[in-house]
């Protein structure tokens, strides 16, 4: 059996710092893709598998709107809680 099957995955930081805050929506964009990266590298804590994974959606037009798509959400949620679009 191999140990590392068995080994526990290290633990992923899901909300960098601990806040969805931005100090400018360029901020948060920056911070939507680092979320987006981040639930890839949950959903496939292999290293290795996400390399190989990754020869197949950067060839793949739907992967790459699918990939868009869940930045678009993270980026959304982001503006919601940095009150994006409400007039003061």
């Amino acid at each position: 059996m191999n140990s590392s099957a068995s080994s526990t995955p290290t633990p992923v930081t899901l909300v960098p710092n601990n806040t969805l805050i931005a100090a400018s929506p360029e901020e948060a964009r920056q911070l939507a893709v680092k979320l987006a990266r981040l639930m890839i590298k949950l959903t496939q804590p292999d290293e290795h598998k996400r390399g190989t994974l990754r020869d197949l959606y950067a060839n793949d037009a739907s992967m790459l709107i699918a990939i868009g798509q869940v930045v678009a959400t993270e980026f959304a949620t982001i503006a919601a809680a940095n009150n994006y679009g409400k007039k003061s």
